[in-house]
């Protein structure tokens, strides 16, 4: 591929300003007045209805046979899925009962309690030991008073049940992609054919593969459980393809020598090796599993998910935002004890020969002393079963008179910036978005694939355009990707400073790390409640929040690029007499282009993610197509528009990808490909 230099980029300049040209007057061209309008060519502007395929109600009629007619020799479709309902219920109301609700006799609501649950002392002991068995006391005071934050304001029982979904979806998530990383290694075949299936799985939002997922499983935290696992998998698939790939020659000759088996090639060389890279994947399913918590309560997960999502519903402000800081915690202290123990894989204590069990195991003893004493003190002294509800403490009450603080005293100033971006940054993006006619710009995605990536790009953008204008998405999605791209430059406008700073001055990237590591454990839904109350429902509403939602990659990947440009080529600047200006336009920003146009790619990724949420703020895009979907349990709807947004994101990101790759290459930084 030749280098992004040699490319004519004066060509794609004007078709650029011929695009805004057609953008600004390509209606009034073939309107009923316009000079094109006896041509018949208001084709040009509105995909006629009468050319849309209905593709949305042919799967919805072949979801409705799957599920009510379709019969695989001894069992129905239906009789399939209910059996894996069956599967996963049964550990999942085990793990529930043990954690939050105790085992309960009767029917329904008449049931009564016949065993207590773990009590908060005994869960709380639990977590703290397993700090210090993976590391030390520090992790383990982290995560005790983690735990002992989610009793003292009362949020200990939704944040069990929330707990016992990822004690059940991990499992099944890194089993299941560990056994499809091991299959797309050792066949590449496989290797070829599951990757655009897990670009799919990631960009296509999470509420468009809801709708089947309700439809085959019905409503539940089943179809919560099976959710999860779908989004959280990808990512342990890639992981562990790449880190078998990584496992040194020598070791997989060492095991040929010794005559090893498939089999024990695999578990007994290929995995133990690889393991501190795949305990990597383990912590990413567990966080992605913990980022579904809400989505995973609309279709009835329950935990702290329902609490913030029936928050939002009354925009209970202080709830909402009690019941998001919990799911933080809660995030941070499984993030840093599976953290911990991906650092610890591979070590092993020795044990002490001749010791009895106790003195082996110091930690289980002391947990199961407290375990015991809790449970029989518990039942004198409720106190040691659960933690009184008289003692809460909350903060609910400072973040509603916040709000209402804010509301009162600055809503002029409030209403002027949102006017202000209205009218001269949104709208002025929206009309010129849903003025291009649209074979003008499906002919731009084309021409742009083509610039980038070659023939093979350009295929595939047409395609993935082609399905978005034929299924009668075209307006929706321009929609959409106005509210994206005005979220995503806002974003890198904010983003990308903040990284250079980072970057450039150590003590402001520790204060600038902080900020943006909150942001990141902070649930999406949580951003739309304060931002909500402040501007209220629209578009601009939406663009806050997904910006806010987005900012965290535009900032890391800009202070990522600047610190690895080459401290001998900066050393060379200050020698030729460059004044710090001139060291960070001329060397440092050009050298670290690559890594900001990855930035780029992955707020696009986060801004798309975030259009789905925010149709819940009154967006009128694709992103409210699919929560139509889901709401009115529209399969057929959902998929298509699902696969919209997938579209849109894979065209964004292969198309910087492979500018990035171009940029590599002018500065020296990666060889060229041929052929």
């Amino acid at each position: 591929m030749r280098a992004l230099s040699s490319r004519p980029l004066w060509v794609f300049g004007a078709l650029l300003a011929l695009t805004w040209v057609l953008a600004r007057h390509g209606a009034g061209w073939v309107g009923a007045e316009g000079w094109l309008g006896d041509g018949g060519l208001e084709w040009a502007i509105k995909y006629p209805t009468a050319w849309v395929i209905p593709l949305k109600d042919y799967v919805s009629a072949a979801m409705k046979w799957l599920v009510e007619e379709a019969h695989f020799g001894l069992f129905t479709f239906t009789e399939f899925t209910r059996a894996i309902s069956w599967a996963i219920e049964q550990p999942y109301e085990l793990v529930r009962a043990l954690l939050a609700e105790g085992f309960m006799d009767g029917p329904g609501r008449r049931a009564k309690q016949v065993f207590p649950p773990f009590s908060w002392l005994t869960i709380t002991a639990c977590v703290v030991a397993l700090g210090h068995y993976a590391r030390d006391w520090v992790l383990a005071a982290i995560v005790g008073l983690a735990f002992l934050y989610l009793a003292l304001f009362g949020q200990w029982e939704s944040a069990m049940i929330t707990l016992a979904s990822v004690i059940i979806a991990v499992p099944i998530g890194v089993v299941g992609g560990l056994s499809l990383g091991i299959l797309a290694y050792r066949h590449p075949m496989f290797d070829r054919i599951l990757k655009p299936v897990l670009d799919l799985m990631q960009t296509i939002p999470i509420f468009a593969y809801l709708v089947p997922i309700l439809f085959m499983f019905g409503f539940g935290p089943v179809s919560a459980l099976v959710a999860t696992v779908i989004y959280a998998m990808p990512p342990m698939v890639r992981i562990t393809t790449m880190a078998l790939k990584a496992v040194s020659p020598e070791i997989k000759d060492f095991g040929v020598m010794t005559g090893c088996t498939r089999a024990q090639m695999t578990w007994r060389i290929l995995v133990p090796s690889a393991l501190p890279s795949l305990m990597v994947g383990v912590n990413q399913v567990i966080m992605l599993s913990l980022n579904m918590v809400i989505i995973a309560s609309m279709i009835g997960a329950g935990g702290l998910g329902f609490d913030v999502l029936s928050a939002l519903r009354r925009l209970d402000i202080g709830g909402g935002f009690e019941a998001g800081i919990a799911i933080v915690i809660l995030a941070i202290a499984v993030d840093r004890l599976s953290q911990a123990f991906s650092e610890r894989s591979g070590h092993v204590k020795p044990d002490v020969p001749g010791a009895r069990w106790p003195a082996r195991h110091p930690r289980a003893t002391a947990v199961l002393l407290v375990m015991i004493a809790a449970f029989i003190l518990g039942r004198f002294l409720p106190f040691f079963q659960t933690y009184p509800e008289e003692w809460w403490l909350t903060t609910g009450d400072f973040w509603d008179n916040s709000v209402k603080y804010l509301n009162i005293n600055f809503y002029d100033e409030f209403e002027a910036v949102k006017l202000f971006f209205l009218n001269y940054f949104m709208l002025p993006l929206k009309r010129f978005f849903l003025g291009i006619p649209w074979p003008w710009a499906c002919l731009m995605v084309v021409a742009l694939g083509y610039h980038f990536g070659g023939w093979r790009l350009a295929a595939m953008n047409a395609v993935m355009t082609i399905f978005i204008v034929t299924t009668g998405m075209w307006e929706k999605a321009m929609v959409t990707v106005y509210l994206c791209g005005s979220a995503v430059v806002i974003a890198s406008a904010i983003g990308i400073p903040l990284g250079v700073l980072a970057g450039t001055n150590a003590r402001a990237g520790s204060a600038i790390g902080v900020v943006i590591d909150t942001l990141q454990t902070l649930p999406s839904f949580v951003y739309l409640i304060p931002v909500v109350m402040l501007f209220r429902i629209g578009d601009f509403t939406a663009m806050v929040a997904i910006v806010a939602y987005a900012l965290v990659p535009s900032v890391r990947y800009a202070a990522h690029g600047i610190r690895s440009v080459s401290p001998e080529l900066v050393e060379a600047g200050v020698v030729a007499g460059c004044t710090r200006w001139q060291l960070l336009t001329r060397i440092r920003l050009p050298l670290a282009l690559p890594e900001v146009l990855l930035g780029l790619n992955q707020t696009i990724m986060l801004a798309l993610s975030m259009l789905v949420i925010t149709a819940l703020v009154g967006t009128r895009d694709l992103g409210q197509e699919v929560y139509i979907a889901l709401t009115k349990a529209d399969t057929g709807r959902g998929l298509v528009a699902g696969f919209s947004i997938a579209f849109i994101a894979i065209i964004a990101d292969r198309i910087i990808l492979a500018s990035a790759r171009s940029a590599r290459v002018r500065y020296g930084l990666e060889e060229a490909a041929h052929g």
